[in-house]
């Protein structure tokens, strides 16, 4: 017990004797500590052999009853001087700026009234390790009807404010101003936000302008009370009334520690170098001055502790702890305790640590299956496509959808279900669950997802991006609230019904978007499964041509692809059926037997009196045959439009539904001509320099034109073939 007790003071002993046979000075031995109440540590010195080099040399004006310190380089009165060896307590200030290396000066007062409109500059930091700091430092305007601006030296607008006067100006600008917030007196911080996060804070401002734009009455000089400063925020009270009549006011500055080589490894002292630039700080239980060897030594507070000396971080003190016994039961029972805790903890957070690697290598290895690799090399080899296509993060869209629930499923089908999701960003969007991509057409699955990317057409839903990163690729488009023209057609309730004129509108508009995609997008793409269900309808009941899952892109000398027969059947093309060649006729059948169901508003397979099902275009091409069309036109709208719009409508499409795919009319043609019985009064033809003008009321109506040229004016089928693409956005 006796050896034990002597070991305990010989360790206080060290302690004490470490701490007393270290200098408590904080300047270089042989110099001067202090001037006047100012302590002047280093790298500051009062002469030149006394500080680092010259920046830092302190002039000690002795010759008053109280010395005043001065930059020498400056002639600047120094205030104060704080360094990181000062802070015996964690001081939230010191995190916020310059690593609490402060300096506080007083910067003479320049009149801003002489200055003949040209911006007023104040003292220059450049090159020096001194420069203004945004923290400490506000902008503050004192005067009546007068806007000032603070700007760096490059001329950039770093912060301004305005200050008003009510009623009498001059009463206003001599009353004694108890605040500054814009009445006689105003101060703006110089951060971007008061948020600002500590990057900010190495931003250094060397030097400042400052311009006036003083719109108060004519005044001379010698009256004007006009004044504007860079001022200590804690100041701004005590100068509020009064900066017009102030020689000088106080700045705080930020100072570094220049060409110097830190020994971190002495002196309990941590350095933070950063290029020539180095900012060092005492350890916890140490003060003094991290820049002088061994200049740290033990706070006070812990220089009397027998056994341990602690911080406690809520009262900021420091304090003497006792020594636990660890053999005693309840110590012994308690620390098992905690280690179990740890223990389990630990093993917790190892599980979450390799579950969350096995989800990055499994989304890696989705991304590469899923085509990822080649989506990339797509989207480097084309100038553009970056700016229109995004790669989702499959957390996002998981977080979006409620991790894909079933309340948000908007719909399904043979490629895949749809989701109703809300971006981080506020944008609703619809997001497809694709089907098992085949490995072995990638090529032709990325390619098709970087082409429909780039199609923008106000008639064709947008495909915003896609996620690869899932066991099927996900493919994300705008979200159209009004449903399809199928539910609006066939499922149709009381509370709203399709008129003739919008399912005119929703035909010509379609069509364009699909002799948009035929022939005037940048790869001529065939949708293959065009229905009702496929035409989606927005906020404004405009159509809008979806779900690309088995559209093709083909090369400009393709005529045709051949396949596996995909599509809906009732839409399909017999001749598509019987070989197997999917060509632009086919998707003109299917548009064919649209034009039919907004017609007759019957499904493209219907059941028969008998218990059987019919054929809608079978059906239908015959009621033409027999001149019987008016028996088959939705009786809800046969009163709204006129016969020879429903025969018009009909004759295209039972051209449409030709069962030689030759003779059937590209899709230009049918979208022309559903605008023409759409608009029939809308085209008016004319003769310039030997062409053809024809202008067309576009589907906005009469506020709205396109002109076309051709070289026939004679003939209304050369209008038909122009390409219909003046509503693309």
């Amino acid at each position: 017990m006796s050896l034990f007790f002597l070991l305990l003071c010989l360790r206080s002993s060290l302690w004490l004797t470490v701490s007393s046979s270290s200098s408590s000075s904080i300047a270089l031995p042989r110099c001067k500590d202090h001037c006047g109440q100012v302590k002047i540590p280093y790298p500051f010195g009062i002469g030149v052999n006394c500080s680092h080099d010259a920046a830092y040399e302190i002039f000690c004006n002795d010759s008053s009853d109280q010395p005043k310190p001065f930059l020498q380089s400056y002639g600047l009165e120094v205030m104060n001087i704080a360094w990181p060896g000062t802070h015996t307590r964690r001081d939230p200030q010191w995190e916020k700026d310059e690593g609490g290396q402060k300096l506080t000066v007083l910067i003479p007062a320049k009149n801003v009234c002489r200055s003949g409109g040209a911006p007023v500059e104040g003292v220059d930091f450049g090159g020096t390790p001194y420069h203004y700091s945004r923290w400490s430092n506000v902008f503050m305007v004192k005067g009546c009807s007068g806007s000032a601006v603070l700007m760096d030296q490059a001329g950039q607008i770093l912060t301004g404010c305005a200050s008003v006067c009510p009623n009498n100006n001059k009463a206003a600008t001599n009353m004694n101003v108890s605040n500054c917030y814009g009445e006689g007196c105003c101060h703006s911080t110089l951060l971007p936000s008061p948020t600002t996060d500590h990057l900010v804070r190495n931003e250094d401002l060397d030097s400042q302008k400052i311009y006036f734009d003083h719109k108060a009455p004519a005044s001379s000089d010698s009256t004007c009370t006009l004044a504007a400063a860079l001022i200590k925020t804690d100041s701004v009270e005590k100068f509020a009334g009064r900066l017009s009549d102030t020689s000088s006011f106080p700045v705080e500055l930020g100072w570094n520690m220049r060409y110097w080589t830190a020994d971190t490894d002495k002196g309990n002292a941590f350095c933070f170098p950063s290029g020539a630039v180095v900012q060092c700080s005492c350890d916890l239980f140490f003060t003094g001055n991290p820049y002088l060897p061994y200049g740290c030594q033990v706070v006070p507070e812990c220089q009397k502790c027998r056994h341990h000396c602690d911080y406690n971080w809520t009262s900021e003190e420091y304090y003497c702890k006792k020594k636990l016994w660890l053999t005693r039961p309840p110590v012994l029972g308690f620390g098992v305790g905690i280690g179990l805790v740890l223990l389990v903890i630990g093993c917790y957070w190892l599980y979450r640590l390799i579950k969350w690697r096995r989800k990055i290598k499994q989304k890696a290895k989705y991304f590469k299956r899923n085509g990822g690799l080649l989506l990339q090399q797509q989207m480097a080899s084309r100038d553009g496509v970056v700016d229109k296509m995004t790669v989702f993060d499959v957390t996002e869209l998981e977080k979006a959808t409620d991790n894909f629930h079933e309340n948000r499923l908007l719909g399904q089908g043979g490629q895949g279900k749809v989701y109703k999701g809300m971006l981080t960003d506020g944008r609703i969007v619809a997001i497809k669950k694709s089907t098992k991509v085949d490995e072995g057409q990638l090529d032709q699955f990325i390619n098709e997802v970087v082409i429909l990317s780039q199609v923008n057409h106000r008639n064709v839903v947008k495909l915003l991006g896609c996620c690869l990163e899932t066991e099927v690729p996900l493919l994300v488009y705008e979200f159209i609230p009004n449903g399809t023209l199928y539910q609006h057609i066939h499922d149709a309730t009381a509370d709203f019904h399709v008129t003739w004129k919008m399912r005119l509108q929703i035909a010509a508009e379609s069509a364009g978007a699909i002799a948009y995609l035929h022939s005037s997008s940048s790869i001529p793409i065939y949708h293959r499964d065009i229905k009702s269900s496929n035409i989606l309808l927005d906020e404004k009941y405009r159509a809008k041509v979806s779900d690309f899952g088995t559209s093709r892109a083909i090369s400009i000398e393709q005529t045709h692809v051949t396949t596996r027969v995909l599509g809906t059947y009732g839409y399909l093309d017999p001749e598509y059926f019987q070989s197997n060649q999917f060509t632009e006729k086919s998707d003109v059948y299917s548009f064919g037997v649209v034009l039919v169901e907004l017609v007759t508003g019957k499904k493209p397979i219907f059941p028969t009196e008998s218990g059987g099902w019919k054929s809608l275009a079978i059906e239908f091409l015959h009621q033409m045959e027999n001149s019987r069309l008016l028996d088959t036109v939705d009786t809800r709208v046969i009163e709204e439009g006129k016969e020879e719009e429903f025969i018009a409508v009909a004759d295209v499409a039972r051209q449409c539904l030709n069962m030689n795919g030759k003779q059937r009319p590209t899709m230009k043609e049918v979208a022309t001509r559903l605008e023409g019985i759409r608009w029939p009064n809308s085209k008016e033809q004319s003769s310039v320099n030997g062409k053809c003008v024809v202008t067309e009321i576009n589907d906005s109506g009469p506020t709205g034109t396109n002109v076309f040229f051709c070289d026939d004016c004679s003939s209304s089928s050369s209008i038909e073939v122009l390409p219909l693409i003046s509503n693309t956005q």
